[in-house]
């Protein structure tokens, strides 16, 4: 019959299997969640790129519409004026 030191050590054994196991899936999944904290973070930097380029894009089409409105004014005007003076 087996002895308690015995059935003790193979506890032991059996344990520290469990806990290699449990280590080696922690390493298994890691590569995997490095690959999607690259992702996400890729992601966010493009986000950001596209809302600052369209923000940009915005503030550009709003002067260019507000610089072609003033002349188109002007001309109005000035057309009024000549047509005073005639």
């Amino acid at each position: 019959m087996a002895s308690a030191r015995e059935y003790q050590a193979k506890a032991e054994a059996q344990f520290h299997k469990t806990i290699k196991k449990a280590n080696d899936a922690k390493q298994a999944l890691s590569p995997y969640e490095v690959a999607a904290r690259a992702t996400d973070e890729k992601t966010a930097k493009l986000r950001a790129l596209r809302l600052a380029k369209e923000a940009a894009e915005a503030i550009a089409a709003a002067e260019n519409k507000a610089a072609k409105t003033k002349p188109a004014r002007e001309k109005a005007i000035s057309k009024k004026e000549a047509g005073r003076e005639s």
